[in-house]
């Protein structure tokens, strides 16, 4: 007994982060909690009686039914259209499978509140619940979609013809064998899906839909950072972890990973035949015109109906310029942060690195209302210089998008063996150079597809923008947003094509590195 403990303790101090890096990832921790602690302060300082006024009424009755009904329709939607889609290009043989792989995916470049607009100015009488449900499900089913599709290359054909072999059907193989292995991408995708309906705001906007993240920032624009808007923020933070709580019961504990000598064959594709060909392609077809063709014909046609006039090319300029500040600086940032606790979790693994890790999962779940309330709030209290400063905005996007820098620099490190940097130092290499030269190098690949990811966000990101930016910022949404709501649709269209064109090569990147992250 005490030979063992006596060897456990030499590894349980070998598998300690250092205590600088474990302080850095706890000051950073410790910061994402800010806009929850915000809200649970807020909550404490309105008092039971006021609170409860606020809380129990119709108008937080009636957005939460909205929120419910958008989160209960849309998700399974996304589902059942990321999953056929996925499903199509990787197990069939339809027409056109790789063009289609990449097409899929397109939707991600077009911000929501841009869809929405495209699909108003076509259909002016469209709107509320209906019209939410459309406009969310063609912009997020890709959060479904991605993930889905790349677990699905990876998948062991071995399974499914054992499971042929013992009499099942495609059907029952499908259902009984191929969509318990699809779990894990599928809860994560709707995840997503439900945290994004949660926290848009221009899309719902656009289309005179209220939920709790219009209310919210309609309250702020009202009586700033009043009681009513905290109490709506408090409601909006339990949903959002109501719904992670429901996807880590959903996602369980299994977990399905292939062991056994050799590689992994990859599934013959099924042929379709000519009877589910057509309706295979038409289904795609319909899917890439509904969520890229309509927005971005509009978006074209407002542009060549402006004529000239509405390219303005130094406001244009500007705003592009800020954006790509904004976008580089936050991603950069972002990286820089995350790199501490995606270190812990990939070479100190125990219960601090899930600490670690699930505390930043929570805090970005927010909304960004709900950041930008918090950051205003603590700013305008406590560090007034800050207030409406580039830093604070910065703060926000690395509050907000710290997850998508972690998932990468996780793979990043992952894919580094500790063994390498060990040669690398044996051979008379100090530590510290060792981890430029050879860790570094390895993982810069994937830290660059987190910073492509982080930029993407930044640049379709509006709401914490709209609260934090300080005077005279004019980004490309900021712009976009502010010309559309004056009904000046043309004048808006450059700026919605810029950001369309802007995010595109970064949605390519995002999935091609899923298919690196989902082969974890």
């Amino acid at each position: 007994m005490r030979s063992e403990r006596a060897q456990a303790r030499p590894t349980a101090r070998r598998n300690r982060p250092s205590f600088l890096l474990a302080v850095t990832a706890l000051l950073v921790v410790a910061v994402s909690f800010v806009p929850l602690g915000y809200v649970i302060a807020q909550s404490i300082d309105t008092g039971w009686d006021t609170a409860s006024a606020l809380l129990f009424r119709p108008r937080v009755l009636e957005l939460l039914v909205n929120t419910v009904q958008l989160v209960v329709v849309t998700v399974p939607l996304c589902v059942i259209v990321g999953v056929v889609a996925a499903w199509l290009v990787e197990r069939t043989r339809v027409f056109g499978a790789k063009i289609w792989a990449v097409l899929l995916a397109a939707p991600l470049a077009i911000p929501a509140f841009v869809n929405s607009y495209s699909w108003v100015t076509a259909i002016p009488s469209l709107g509320g619940l209906h019209g939410g449900v459309l406009i969310a499900t063609l912009s997020y089913f890709p959060l479904v979609y991605i993930p889905v599709a790349a677990t699905l290359r990876r998948l062991d054909p071995a399974v499914e013809e054992s499971a042929r072999a013992l009499g099942l059907g495609p059907w029952a193989v499908f259902f009984r064998v191929v969509v318990p292995q699809l779990r894990l991408a599928i809860s994560g995708g709707a995840l997503l899906v439900s945290l994004h309906l949660l926290s848009e705001y221009g899309a719902f906007v656009f289309i005179r839909f209220d939920t709790f993240t219009t209310a919210i920032f309609e309250q702020y624009q009202s009586t700033f950072n009043g009681a009513a808007a905290t109490m709506l923020a408090g409601v909006l933070v339990l949903f959002c972890l109501t719904l992670l709580v429901i996807e880590s019961v959903v996602r369980g504990s299994a977990r399905y990973a292939r062991i056994g000598s050799g590689s992994a064959r990859r599934m013959t594709p099924a042929d379709l035949g000519w009877r589910y060909q057509p309706l295979a392609l038409v289904f795609l077809a319909a899917t890439i015109i509904l969520s890229v063709g309509v927005p971005v014909a509009s978006v074209l046609r407002w542009t060549v109906l402006g004529g000239r006039d509405v390219w303005k090319f130094d406001e244009l300029a500007s705003a592009l310029g800020q954006t790509l500040g904004f976008g580089l600086a936050g991603a950069v940032v972002t990286c820089v942060l995350a790199f501490p606790i995606a270190w812990i979790s990939i070479r100190h693994r125990g219960r601090f690195s899930r600490f670690l890790e699930g505390a930043t999962y929570i805090s970005s779940s927010l909304p960004g209302i709900v950041v930008a309330l918090a950051l205003v709030t603590v700013t305008i209290r406590y560090v007034h210089p800050l207030y409406q400063t580039v830093g604070v905005v910065i703060a926000a996007y690395c509050l907000l998008f710290l997850p998508r820098a972690l998932v990468n620099l996780r793979v990043g490190l992952s894919q580094a063996p500790t063994g390498l940097e060990e040669a690398a130092q044996s051979l008379g290499i100090s530590p510290l150079s060792a981890f430029f030269r050879v860790t570094l190098r390895l993982a810069a690949p994937a830290t660059a597809a987190g910073g492509a990811l982080v930029f993407l966000g930044i640049v379709n990101e509006l709401t914490a923008t709209l609260l934090l930016a300080p005077t005279g910022t004019r980004t490309l949404s900021m712009r976009f947003w502010s010309l559309s709501s004056e009904i000046d649709y043309a004048a808006a269209a450059p700026y919605a094509l810029t950001m369309i064109v802007l995010s595109l090569p970064m949605t390519y990147l995002l999935f091609t590195q899923s298919k690196k992250v989902a082969g974890l």
